[in-house]
């Protein structure tokens, strides 16, 4: 995964966007910064469920206990949610994750109330997905 900009660093730059459509665009932007998977990331184990589109997650830790996100779909916007949310919980142990306010981190970008409702709902999953499995990384 590559370093991505830093949590306020990003909330700044959604702010300083004009409209719905600036947002959108840098979504798009911050989508295409995700790295080429493997086509290991591609297993039906891997999909998340409840997303409108393809959305596919996998979950590990590095050698010092960070987790390490991979993660696609088929759509750009899309793609740009995942870059948040993998933006929002690069550098954090799988504990921190789980207890991290990720709602209240998405309430300062200002981008929920700017998503469809399948989008919102779509985002909860990729988040809900994310923490099911670190759930499983902690216990095993």
């Amino acid at each position: 995964m590559p370093v991505f900009l830093d949590r306020d660093i990003l909330v700044c730059n959604f702010h300083r966007c004009a409209n719905q459509e600036e947002k959108y665009l840098y979504l798009i932007e911050l989508g295409s910064a995700l790295p080429t998977s493997s086509k290991d990331l591609y297993h039906p184990k891997n999909i998340v469920p409840g997303c409108q589109s393809q959305v596919w997650i996998t979950v590990d830790t590095d050698k010092e206990g960070l987790v390490i996100l991979d993660g696609d779909s088929d759509s750009v916007l899309v793609k740009g949610l995942l870059a948040i949310v993998f933006c929002c919980y690069q550098h954090m142990t799988p504990q921190s994750i789980i207890y991290f306010n990720v709602k209240s981190w998405l309430l300062d970008l200002d981008l929920m109330r700017q998503l469809t409702p399948s989008r919102s709902n779509g985002l909860g999953a990729m988040i809900y997905t994310i923490h099911k499995k670190l759930k499983c990384l902690i216990n095993h």
